[in-house]
């Protein structure tokens, strides 16, 4: 086991030293109002089986993750006091996401265990900071708008938390930068997160009046809403299944070798996340990766290879403006015209996501030229040989960090 791996590693026996612990306080206190826990469990559950299920959103399972939290912090049902504690708070939200999650568990969809450790943490620290207060009496005399500031108050401080736990999670995994991702995290709270709060908030108080007919009225605004973000996410799809289509123009043509945009759209994606970009702008930097050739279609003889870092300096950037016009008129969107335009500037004169392509596209063309198994060491130290003229440092260093990681492997895979 690496060192990196080790946090991830104690992450997981955390939650499930939690998870043990919890049952077995529960089993020996015994169950508390068993018809709401069952409620919420049955709404957790739902959430969890109505998730997205390709990994790629935030929080996959809002409406799981809001019942949850909403749990957590039920003081009362109905107008009587709720006595389920911190352990059976913990044990009903394991068991109802353990459910939700075997489907796609069985399909393989996303990662169940990271998933499980994030949403007991969370849940956890929830119930920590305001069952205890609440079984001891001191929240009693508090009423009304004073009352409710504080369950708003808990859900923002998890939510809050559950970005660094996720950020940290995913660095552990993945090793990408932490600060990055934690920004993005965080900016994403103000989407679905505050949904999810706005949503569990209001779930809490109103069981606590109407009982548990709220569940169901309050659940279904933030279930519609999912739905909505689950169609946006399959337009999103086929807008980069379209642009990968249009990227492939170049191969199918024999103007470049096969894979070779979507290698250099892989290697990009990686580099501008060591290089700490955002999720928007990772997004127009794969697009632009995917795209950087398209203005080899207009050449009558092919390029060797299709390799336009050994072209003379005004042949690249006629390709590349002609690459940027290509990309205008096919709909896509203004940035990645621009990144693919700038390609062939002087680094110096690039946004820094035209200076990953060129770099990266010079570095899978001659990583691609090299015979042997010390081709994409020979390739990046022409690279950094052409730093003062050609490619910018930063990235050529942020460039083989990426490489060194992944075994030098990246740029060679078919």
């Amino acid at each position: 086991m690496t060192a990196g791996r080790l946090p991830l590693v104690l992450a997981r026996v955390a939650a499930a030293a939690l998870a043990a612990g919890c049952l077995g306080l529960l089993l020996w206190r015994g169950l508390d109002h068993p018809v709401v826990a069952l409620a919420f469990g049955v709404l957790i559950a739902v959430g969890e089986l109505a998730r997205w299920s390709d990994g790629g959103e935030r929080e996959p399972a809002p409406l799981g993750a809001a019942a949850a939290l909403s749990y957590a912090l039920l003081g009362q049902y109905a107008g009587q006091p709720a006595h389920h504690g911190v352990e059976q708070v913990v044990t009903v939200v394991l068991a109802a996401t353990l459910a939700g999650c075997v489907p796609h568990a069985a399909r393989g969809h996303g990662s169940t265990a990271d998933h499980l450790t994030r949403r007991l943490l969370t849940v956890a620290f929830a119930a920590v900071c305001f069952q205890p207060i609440y079984e001891h009496g001191r929240l009693h005399g508090w009423g009304g708008p004073t009352y409710d500031l504080l369950v708003v108050a808990l859900l923002v401080l998890t939510t809050l938390c559950d970005a660094v736990l996720a950020a940290a999670l995913a660095h552990f995994r993945t090793r990408w930068p932490f600060g990055p991702l934690l920004r993005d995290e965080l900016r994403a709270t103000l989407g679905i997160g505050s949904a999810v709060c706005a949503t569990g908030a209001v779930m809490s108080l109103a069981v606590a009046v109407v009982g548990l007919w709220a569940l169901p009225v309050f659940s279904l605004p933030l279930l519609l809403t999912q739905l909505s973000y689950r169609r946006y996410a399959a337009v999103r799809t086929t807008y980069r299944q379209t642009i990968t289509s249009l990227a492939r123009a170049t191969e199918i043509a024999g103007y470049t070798p096969a894979g070779h945009a979507r290698r250099v759209a892989a290697l990009s994606k990686a580099v501008g996340r060591e290089l700490g970009l955002s999720e928007p702008e990772l997004t127009v930097l794969e697009y632009a990766a995917l795209m950087h050739d398209i203005g080899q279609l207009s050449l009558v003889d092919p390029v060797p290879a299709g390799a336009t870092a050994s072209l003379p300096a005004e042949e690249q950037r006629r390709i590349a403006l002609l690459g940027g016009a290509v990309v205008r008129q096919t709909g896509v969107d203004a940035e990645v015209a621009v990144v693919v335009e700038r390609q062939a500037d002087l680094y110096r004169e690039q946004p820094v996501n035209a200076r990953i392509v060129r770099t990266v596209n010079a570095y899978e063309e001659m990583a691609r030229e090299e015979t042997g198994p010390g081709g994409p060491l020979s390739a990046l130290e022409r690279l950094r040989l052409a730093c003062a003229r050609d490619y910018q440092p930063e990235v050529v260093e942020s460039l083989a960090r990426v490489l060194q990681r992944d075994g030098l492997t990246l740029a060679l895979a078919g």
